[in-house]
């Protein structure tokens, strides 16, 4: 007699589905045989939702995805997960607002503004069925998995000279929407610094100093001294920095790491990491809140 264990689809509700990342997260959820059953954003523009999971629920107003989701917990229903893509500033009021509905949180970085904010959501995660989760996805690109190895097994007592410099350029939107606004989205450091701030630390240590030497709305750049290295960081939204030659190919994106004066590898491979994020943490194993600590406290510090 055959198998007739059917397996268990995990349901998820969305909240931001018309941002930049949402697309990675729908995708992540089909990839790993969940189910989509509702989303919110205030922007109806959100189409794309049709090429994943057409007959998910769509809610413009908070209050009405609220009504439906209680609804169905009620029902015996309750999602699995809520994903939260929306603006940095409401990231620890929906991961409450996760955790009150007795599902599982993932949230897309950076996890919170201020480090303040941290300890009530641990503290509310203890009181819980449900578990938090950050999309850290750099620590699952195949080269920077090497570079750890690599640093742990280095007998070395020098520190490490690394020079990272991230462009990725945006056009005038960017300064309209919540993304340019400080108070939203903790600018350029929380926004795009986050992902590599917490990269570095993974991988070379904790911090021991940091400096910002410059700021204005479209760049960023300061030095990092961690435990195994010296870093020299440079963050660009402006296509003008981009290197002529990568400009002449029509590439909007430019990554660069080098270490001790030698380029890491680091243009491709990020295709599938939300993917991969979302089946870790399906099995049990993503990236908690303690993995956020570090890379909140130093943007902190550096907005000081």
């Amino acid at each position: 007699m055959g198998n007739t264990h059917k397996a268990i689809i995990k349901t998820f509700a969305l909240i931001g589905a018309a941002g930049y990342i949402a697309p990675r997260h729908m995708r992540a959820i089909t990839d790993v045989g969940g189910q989509l059953v509702a989303a919110m954003d205030p922007n109806d523009s959100v189409g794309i939702i049709d090429r994943y999971f057409p007959d998910a629920a769509f809610f413009t107003e908070f209050e009405r995805f609220d009504r439906h989701l209680e609804k169905l917990k009620r029902q015996g229903a309750g999602v699995d997960y809520i994903v939260i893509c929306s603006p940095n500033y409401l990231h620890d009021a929906h991961i409450r607002f996760g955790l009150r509905l007795g599902a599982n949180v993932i949230c897309e970085k950076p996890m919170v503004l201020n480090s303040w904010n941290i300890q009530p959501l641990i503290d509310l995660e203890q009181e819980s069925i449900g578990r938090i989760y950050n999309i850290l996805q750099l620590r699952l690109h195949p080269s920077i998995i090497a570079l750890k190895e690599r640093i742990d097994k280095s007998s070395t007592t020098e520190p490490y000279k690394v020079k990272l410099q991230y462009i990725t350029s945006r056009g005038k939107w960017y300064h309209y929407s919540w993304k340019g606004d400080q108070a939203k989205s903790g600018g350029l450091l929380s926004n795009i610094g986050i992902h590599f701030f917490d990269m570095l630390i993974w991988v070379f240590g904790s911090r021991l100093d940091s400096k910002l030497n410059y700021q204005d709305d479209q760049r960023v750049g300061g030095t990092l001294r961690l435990e195994n290295a010296e870093v020299e960081w440079d963050l660009s939204i402006s296509a003008d920095d981009l290197p002529v030659i990568v400009q002449s190919r029509g590439v909007k994106t430019f990554r660069s790491i080098e270490i001790n004066g030698v380029e890491l590898e680091f243009s491709e491979g990020f295709a599938d990491l939300h993917t991969q994020s979302y089946q870790r943490i399906l099995e049990g194993y993503g990236f908690g809140v303690d993995k956020v600590i570090d890379s909140i406290a130093l943007v902190n510090d550096l907005h000081k």
